[in-house]
């Protein structure tokens, strides 16, 4: 946790121009010692919030977006399991959540599972795990609402 705090103040400092220098001198004033490797967390954090206050905008990636799928029906896979989700049919919804579903759907019937669903290339898979998503859909009593995905 104390790197990561590090990092952040490296990167607030690059953001709003200072050097190393004036690194130093900032912790220095804020904290009273020249080196984060002698500060603890709370003076990290004190760092963190007066670089907050200087106009520091940390960046928030938050969860890594992957690129639509490039099959159309790739992408109905996804729609199926963001319905079942949506629904509540599922315990995992998210994409790691798909991909066990197919290791453990259909590992065994194919002797080898991609690590990820947008890896399968067979028509036949593909349509395989459709028909698995839709049969579970009709057994949640879940409606698909097809018109939505035409637009």
């Amino acid at each position: 946790m104390t790197r990561a705090l590090q990092q952040k103040i490296h990167v607030g400092c690059r953001q709003l121009g200072l050097d190393g220098d004036a690194r130093r001198a900032l912790q220095l004033a804020v904290t009273g010692k020249h080196s984060m490797k002698d500060m603890d967390h709370a003076e990290l954090l004190m760092l963190i919030k007066r670089l907050n206050s200087d106009g520091f905008k940390p960046s928030s990636k938050g969860p890594k977006k992957h690129k639509a799928a490039s099959r159309p029906d790739l992408r109905l896979v996804h729609v199926l399991w963001r319905k079942l989700g949506e629904a509540g049919a599922l315990r995992d919804p998210s994409r790691a959540g798909l991909n066990k579903f197919i290791r453990a759907r259909f590992g065994n019937t194919w002797g080898s599972v991609p690590a990820d669903v947008d890896m399968l290339r067979q028509w036949s898979q593909i349509n395989a795990v459709i028909q698995a998503l839709k049969n579970w859909g009709a057994r949640a009593d879940i409606d698909f609402d097809w018109a939505e995905h035409r637009k």
